[in-house]
């Protein structure tokens, strides 16, 4: 948009005014390919609900072509999803992308496809092998085969920040010419710097003929740990569009993180005078729904939904915040989710005291069943716990809310004794059937992880074992994380309970269905000229 430019149309969200930013949410197709995470059909749904409730522009929902499972999710999510955008990836070069994404797409309510082509020098000969003019060519057959499905189009010049601005030009260009609605110019490596990206944006706002006629878009990994920098300098540059993720996943170090923009354009709204739809005292709920999920927490000290985020122990800082708190807190908790509030439960809590304190902790929309397993894990852990912290509520229902479709833990005998092998009696249910082991092993975790190998054969090797404490005291629960290896495939699994072997198992359960969903996996076809 040019500096003077007081509104734009856009065939998604009809008139805009220049100040008005579009969030594009990628957690779900770029955030996933983090190492380790992976949702299956239910859990993208509920993220995509959780999006769509958030107030999120486009969520874009996957890349139909590369298997039949991602074919489905998108489906799905276009089938079901109200309120945003639906998107659906494609590559420019592939006629196969481009009419999957369409089918996938077309029980949406409102939808995008995205196309992409790799731009820059090293990409095109490396990656692509191709020249600079069948790139070109390929932009514009994309683009075209896109706009005759939808009239929302959106392509990405991947390197972006790497290629050579004269061509990146003509690569706009063509694809505006073609019928692209938003240009996207990802840091695709996370190379660039914020100075960089801003002139990036401007120069293609003042060079491409048609430029006032699309919404630009800034993509940033963060590689440097510049990704959101480089999203607010794409911002003053002229773009219009973020593209970002809950938590800041995605693949190596990650994308620029959701809740870290929308949270700097609302506090220094002085420097940054825009304006986005996300509901922002439901981005904390969000975030802990996908650190469930993908079983990857944020670090403590994660801006704006880590758990330090708010917290103060240096004297000064505590006499000041209980003071004023805008002496040492630049926005408050509640204006993200967090509540000041830790009513400690117990034994004698209620089933109706139980939801309530749900509610206040996010979780609003259990449903009946899981709500009776986590309250009846919750009953069993107050009578053996002395205070039932938020923490551990939190922390129960999590386990509970993650997916065990195919393998459950049912339970767990152990035998250990010092200097001798620990044995373990271990029960399953493998789709509904119970499955009972005995296994031996060097300490009770190694015996316990050989009944379940014995349970339920695989090859996966153990690559992560992690036990922390979610509160503090020696009754604490364990929250254990195991990470399986199989071919390449990562997947991280988590596991919650007052034993700390229970926790690892549990950990290890969540774990192997994670596989499953990741086995049935393919990448597309390599792209060639």
């Amino acid at each position: 948009m040019s500096a003077d430019q007081s509104s734009f149309n856009h065939p998604s969200f009809g008139r805009m005014t220049a100040e008005r930013v579009i969030i594009f949410d990628t957690t779900l197709r770029d955030g996933e390919q983090s190492p380790g995470f992976s949702m299956n059909l239910a859990e993208k749904l509920r993220m995509a609900e959780a999006l769509a409730t958030l107030g999120v522009d486009v969520i874009e929902a996957g890349f139909p072509v590369a298997s039949k499972g991602d074919f489905e999710s998108v489906n799905e999510i276009a089938r079901h999803t109200k309120g945003a955008v639906i998107c659906a990836l494609a590559r420019s070069g592939g006629a196969k992308d481009i009419a999957a994404a369409g089918e996938a797409l077309a029980p949406a309510e409102r939808k995008r496809i995205h196309n992409f082509i790799s731009t820059s020098p090293l990409h095109m000969k490396y990656k692509l092998r191709m020249e600079p003019e069948t790139v070109l060519d390929l932009i514009t057959t994309g683009n075209t085969a896109a706009r005759n499905l939808t009239d929302d189009v959106e392509w990405s010049a991947e390197d972006g920040s790497r290629t050579d601005p004269d061509f990146l030009c003509r690569c706009v260009e063509a694809a505006i010419k073609a019928g692209a609605t938003t240009i996207n110019v990802p840091d695709t490596v996370g190379y660039a710097t914020p100075e960089d990206m801003e002139k990036i944006f401007s120069m293609l706002r003042e060079r491409v003929p048609g430029a006032d006629q699309v919404i630009f878009s800034a993509h940033n990994h963060n590689d440097l740990g510049l990704g959101v920098a480089n999203t607010l300098a794409s911002l003053r540059g002229g773009a219009r569009q973020v593209e970002c993720t809950i938590n800041g996943i995605g693949e190596r170090a990650g994308n620029a993180a959701l809740e870290e923009i929308v949270m700097a354009l609302r506090t220094r709204h002085d420097q940054y005078p825009y304006t986005t739809s996300i509901q922002t005292t439901d981005l904390l709920k969000v975030s802990r729904m996908l650190a469930t999920i993908t079983s990857f927490d944020v670090q403590p000290n994660k801006a704006i939904v880590g758990r330090n985020a708010f917290a103060h122990e240096s004297g000064i800082h505590q006499d000041g915040v209980l003071k004023n708190a805008a002496t040492y807190e630049i926005m408050t908790p509640e204006s993200v989710g967090w509540s000041r509030s830790s009513l400690v439960m117990g034994k004698h809590s209620g089933r109706a005291a139980f939801r309530d304190k749900l509610r206040a902790l996010g979780y609003a929309d259990m449903d009946d069943t899981r709500l009776n397993e986590a309250f009846s894990r919750f009953k069993d852990l107050a009578d053996r716990k002395k205070v039932v912290y938020d923490d551990d509520i939190v922390a129960l229902v999590d386990d509970e809310a993650r997916d065990h479709d195919h393998i459950r833990f049912a339970a767990l005998s152990l035998t250990s004794t010092s200097g001798k092998p620990s044995e373990a009696d271990l029960t399953i249910q493998v789709d509904g059937k119970d499955v009972q082991t005995n296994a031996s092993g060097n300490g009770p975790v190694d015996a316990a992880f050989n009944a379940l190998r014995l349970a339920f054969p695989h090859e996966a090797r153990l690559a992560l074992f992690s036990v922390g404490a979610v509160t503090e005291g020696t009754d604490a629960q364990a929250r254990t994380t195991v990470r399986l290896e199989e071919d390449g495939k990562l997947v991280d699994g988590q596991g919650a309970d007052a034993d700390t072997v229970v926790s690892a198992v549990r950990a290890y359960v969540h774990a192997l269905n994670k596989l499953l969903v990741k086995r049935a996996r393919t990448a597309p076809e390599a792209l060639t000229a």
